[in-house]
């Protein structure tokens, strides 16, 4: 349990935070090679092992421990001394080979190219593989003994204290384990019901091919899903344009292709639901942390309950584009595109360390620490994994990886994943191995909380009216991209998986129908989706985790009711903050939420969201129609 909270942590953090750079840079810019870049902008990974040897050390030492777990298989309901000693030996194992693992990643994201670093990951794989072989009988094992009994365990042994949590988890869930024949079978199919994510993934990583279309100068270039982004912010309307028709004529050669895939990938969904004794596929999705529907429900209500400051920012954006039809490719495009400041590291630090300043000096002595000991790799160079991320390990400190080059998203990156270091920071050295990793619904809460407090940091100290209506527009776009349209493709999930579930089929027809009303209603009158533009439900990859994009939204809103009341001077909800980063997933997310004065189960964080949302549009459109059009 503890090894898949590690790494789903890990994962999300990543898939959330994948930053592109900016394909014009890129060809004007040689990616320097790892060893021009100074070290003190590079993380120091001798934490983990001083050397490869040392890990080739630790990697034989660990692999003959493996086979130590066999003692306890078929025993774990003889006593709750040998449960324990079990449970103890499965954590060790766990925190060994994750440091392993963590450290042959980071070496092999610091150049792809370098077939040891390769090799190294290779290996820390097929290990990780088997010790959770070797350990799969511990839960199943649980499972067969009777709650009684392991109630009586955990009342007489102080060793299982430590894992009362885990225990009554397991209790819980336990109606909806079957039989290990059943159990068998099911993890025999799951190679099949992964097919359609892994279908899509080759046709729209390998096989779609992505035509050239003309930039603002006139130039052939080949459109790629980076340069897609970087185009509709693109002031020639013309450019925008075509390069949409190109993209979506792109994908629409694929359509029906495309619709199998997402349908049966719902209808594998159903088939997991069904064999497990859920109700609904959504039931499902949250019993896995125990969050209550309400929390799903009460962000689509509170969403559809107020679309007036969502549609008042989307009538304001037509008009002062002064176009008769807002369309798609008019979403992106700065408002005002002549703020282009360039920041440097050293800047971007400076900013992040004023701005959260309301967290506190403890907060920021460790934040500097962070910053000074070579936790984090600055820059982009030849090989290095693109994007930016947090990981870490239980007996190491986090790290960072980045790929700067000075944008104001460069600095709020920055800021975001200070967020991820800091919680796992703390929570590592407040919790227990077991309980060190965090849930997705409370992953990107501390992330989000550090960009708010920033961007308010910023907006309220800029004496430059063009730059205060650049973050503004900043954190406006950050919200729709972060809470609404996760929200709206929240709907869109529960729409496709209720169809099949009521007895109804899906196709490429009623796909697009579904994803085009619910854009729709989002966006509101002033917005038109011409007739082939609504394929956007048929090319996301996050429609292939069952209900995993609400979770973004919730975050998001948790995060913003959080740092206004930080931002608020209040000492209490400072403290409460620190004991949230402290804490990993000894509680339930909502309870852990709740503790921290976050009430996921009402409406209050999401209007709260929306309240601040429509304030930002109010001074937004203050302040941009008084300024003169260039």
């Amino acid at each position: 349990m503890a090894l898949r909270r590690f790494l789903t942590v890990s994962i999300a953090a990543f898939l959330m935070l994948a930053v592109l750079a900016s394909w014009g840079i890129a060809q004007v810019k040689e990616v320097p090679t790892r060893d021009q870049v100074d070290d003190m902008y590079k993380w120091n990974l001798a934490d983990f092992f001083s050397s490869d040897d040392a890990w080739q050390v630790e990697f034989d030492a660990l692999k003959t421990r493996i086979l130590e777990i066999e003692q306890f298989q078929s025993r774990l309901g003889e006593s709750p001394d040998i449960l324990a000693q079990c449970l103890m030996l499965n954590d060790t194992l766990g925190m060994r080979a994750h440091r392993l693992y963590v450290y042959a990643s980071l070496k092999s994201d610091e150049d792809s190219r370098v077939g040891a670093n390769q090799e190294m990951s290779d290996k820390a794989r097929v290990l990780y593989s088997q010790i959770s072989q070797a350990t799969a009988f511990v839960e199943p094992e649980i499972l067969e003994i009777p709650d009684s009994t392991l109630r009586t365990f955990l009342e007489s042994d102080k060793g299982l204290a430590l894992y009362r949590f885990y225990l009554e988890d397991i209790i819980r869930r336990k109606a909806h384990i079957r039989s290990q024949e059943v159990e068998e079978v099911l993890a025999l199919a799951s190679p099949v019901t992964a097919g359609p994510q892994k279908i899509f993934t080759m046709i729209d990583d390998a096989d779609i091919k992505f035509p050239t279309v003309k930039d603002e100068n006139g130039n052939d270039i080949e459109l790629t899903r980076g340069r897609y982004g970087q185009i509709l912010e693109s002031q020639d309307r013309n450019v925008r344009r075509a390069a949409s028709e190109a993209y979506n004529e792109t994908y629409k050669k694929h359509l029906n292709t495309l619709a199998a895939t997402l349908s049966s990938s719902v209808n594998g969904d159903i088939f997991y639901t069904k064999v497990r004794g859920y109700n609904t596929c959504l039931e499902r999705s949250l019993d896995d942390n125990n969050i209550p529907q309400s929390v799903f429900d009460n962000l689509i209500k509170a969403v559809n309950g107020n679309f007036e400051p969502l549609h008042k920012y989307i009538s304001l954006r037509k008009k002062y584009l002064g176009v008769d039809t807002l369309f798609g490719f008019d979403l992106s495009v700065p408002l005002v595109p002549e703020v282009k400041k360039e920041y440097t590291y050293g800047q971007a630090r400076e900013f992040m360390l004023k701005g959260l300043k309301p967290l506190g000096s403890e907060y920021l002595k460790n934040v500097q620490t962070s910053l000074d000991a070579h936790w984090i790799d600055v820059y982009e160079t030849q090989g290095k994994r693109s994007g930016g991320y947090t990981w870490g390990t239980y007996m190491v400190h986090p790290v960072m990886l980045l790929n700067f080059t000075g944008t104001l998203s460069d600095v709020f990156t920055l800021g975001h994943e200070m967020g991820h270091l800091m919680h796992n920071y703390y929570s590592y050295r407040h919790e227990p191995y077991i309980y060190a990793g965090h849930s997705l619904f409370t992953a990107e809460v501390a992330s989000t909380c550090n960009e708010a407090i920033m961007i308010k940091y910023m907006i309220d100290h800029t004496t430059d009216r063009n730059e205060k209506l650049y973050l503004l527009n900043y954190y406006i776009d950050q919200i729709i991209g972060t809470f609404y349209t996760q929200a709206w493709f929240s709907e869109f999930e529960k729409k496709i998986h209720e169809t099949v579930e009521q007895g109804g089929a899906l196709s490429a027809e009623s796909l697009r129908k579904f994803y085009r009303e619910i854009f729709q209603k989002y966006y509101g009158p002033d917005f038109f989706i011409p007739a082939d533009r609504d394929l956007g439900g048929l090319r996301i990859d996050h429609f292939y985790r069952q209900y995993y994009v609400y979770q973004y939204a919730t975050s998001y809103a948790a995060s913003q009711m959080l740092s206004k009341r930080i931002m608020d001077g209040d000492k209490k909800a400072v403290a409460a903050y620190m004991e949230f980063i402290k804490t990993g997933a000894s509680d339930y997310p909502v309870n852990i939420l709740k503790k921290a004065g976050v009430d996921m189960t009402t409406t209050a964080p999401f209007d709260n969201t929306i309240k601040i949302f429509g304030e930002l549009v109010d001074e937004f459109e203050k302040l941009l129609l008084a300024r003169p059009k260039s």
